[in-house]
């Protein structure tokens, strides 16, 4: 529409989840299933800015999108320290050393994630990130595909880095979790920040993606106490460690995939339990990701818990 300069996007969660989730006041008591609602406009050259709520340019498996990843879902990584989806704007450019291309993301968001719409109860949210392909550009943008579906005929290789500051953040995870109150109803902040770097590499059929995170409040303590209270008990904790995530595929030459991971999750003393989870996938693309069959078999080892083990199936059709 108008120009192919101006890109469009808006996508809906229709899950019981997502229409159940929001009701609450600060999204005015609606159902939260708006996902992305963006325009992005390539203004000058190598330079284009995104309007709008979609996700930020955090860790590597969040930005895949969901119908293209390795495994039946995202990492354990992903769910505890992921900075998810925002409202603001985002500037992006990208330019040339030679084969190499590096892309960088500079974003200001609203810092309470998406479908907020009662006002700001926080501060502001500032993310910045680099992405460094130095072996040239990936086949149909596969550094932000699960598996090496295009099976690259040279090795591709993307670094990323992000650091994002959530000033006055109100939620436990940032964009995500319960929002933070006391005894009065007022909501209580802190800074947050969160470090994230990760890798994607493929050759032939061959894929390894790798990513580590660290959440930290600005003052090292996690627990949110209510003042107005004699006993001081805590209110609220801001979920916060480091995460490790490895995951390696192998897609043979009938489009069937093997691939292993190990999830290795930190939490700070007090916040949660450590948990590790190694995953064994099997996935059979019919007509690439676009029409799949996947299972995978995890092994769960949680501090203070039995192990246990966690076994998933799905059939996926997009388009």
């Amino acid at each position: 529409m108008y120009s192919p300069k101006v890109i469009y996007k808006f996508e809906l969660g229709l899950s019981n989840r997502d229409i159940s989730g929001g009701i609450s006041p600060e999204f005015r008591n609606a159902s939260n299933f708006i996902l992305d609602a963006s325009v992005k406009w390539n203004f000058y050259e190598n330079f284009s800015i995104l309007f709008g709520q979609g996700k930020l340019p955090g860790n590597r498996e969040r930005i895949i999108s969901s119908g293209n990843l390795q495994f039946v879902d995202r990492s354990l990584l992903n769910s505890r320290y992921n900075i998810d989806r925002d409202v603001g704007l985002q500037l992006m450019h990208h330019f040339n050393i030679r084969e190499a291309i590096v892309k960088s993301t500079v974003a200001l968001s609203q810092g309470e994630g998406r479908n907020v719409t009662e006002g700001s109860f926080g501060g502001s949210d500032y993310t910045f990130n680099v992405d460094f392909l130095p072996m040239g550009k990936f086949v149909s943008n596969g550094d932000f595909v699960g598996s090496d579906l295009k099976r690259e005929q040279t090795p591709k290789l993307a670094i990323g880095l992000t650091y994002d500051m959530n000033r006055n953040a109100v939620r436990e995870r940032g964009q995500l979790g319960s929002f933070i109150q006391n005894s009065e109803g007022d909501y209580i902040v802190k800074n947050l920040n969160t470090f994230f770097v990760d890798l994607m590499f493929k050759y032939q059929g061959i894929s390894i993606m790798m990513e580590y995170a660290d959440k930290r409040t600005s003052d090292n303590d996690p627990f949110v106490y209510d003042e107005l209270s004699s006993t001081a008990p805590v209110i609220g904790t801001f979920y916060t460690g480091t995460g490790l995530n490895l995951s390696l595929g192998y897609l043979l030459k009938n489009d069937y995939e093997v691939a292993v991971r190990f999830t290795d999750i930190n939490p700070d003393e007090g916040v949660s339990n450590d948990e590790t989870q190694y995953t064994l996938g099997l996935s059979k693309f019919i007509v690439g990701h676009k029409l799949k069959v996947q299972t995978d078999f995890s092994l769960v080892q949680k501090e203070g818990s039995d192990d246990g083990f966690l076994i998933r199936a799905q059939m996926d059709v997009h388009f």
